[in-house]
């Protein structure tokens, strides 16, 4: 998995080794999202979603569900993923962020909120900051994220 013509990131930033370990990490959260019932988008945002990643850039995943209290509740969908040590869990509005830390070092934070965090009609000002920095849709079955990156403009 590749974007930006065919990278995720600036190739002066982020080793070969590094963008294999996202690759693998993005690719691993985006099979799981395809085959959960309560998960309606998932986007790559920040500077791995723009192309503009560095060594120490995290990777900045949001997660859109019908059951987004069942995460706090349950951590097996943690599990299932395997990303490392959680080091941080903080509350941003709607979105509830997940940061772990792999064996490596990468950082990878899952917001994980309804989909009415993405509406259109308005777009949320918080919203709109996290799409216009870097948004990049990995599983968008309805179409919904397509939407709020194109009312983002």
């Amino acid at each position: 998995m590749k974007l930006h013509g065919g990278r995720f990131a600036d190739p002066a930033g982020v080793s070969p080794e590094r963008e294999a370990e996202v690759c693998r990490v993005v690719g691993r959260v985006t099979r799981w999202a395809g085959n959960r019932s309560d998960v309606v988008g998932l986007l790559l945002v920040g500077s791995f979603a723009r192309g503009a990643a560095r060594p120490d850039s995290d990777v900045d995943l949001v997660v859109l569900s019908t059951a987004p209290a069942r995460y706090a509740q349950d951590d097996g969908w943690a599990r299932e993923l395997a990303l490392g040590e959680v080091v941080r869990v903080q509350e941003w509005g709607p979105v509830t962020e997940w940061r772990y830390v792999t064996a490596s070092g990468l950082e990878v934070e899952v917001g994980v909120g309804s989909a009415h965090w993405a509406r259109t009609d308005p777009v949320d000002g918080g919203t709109r900051r996290v799409v216009t920095d870097g948004a990049w849709p990995l599983y968008d079955p309805a179409g919904i994220l397509r939407a709020l990156i194109q009312a983002c403009g």
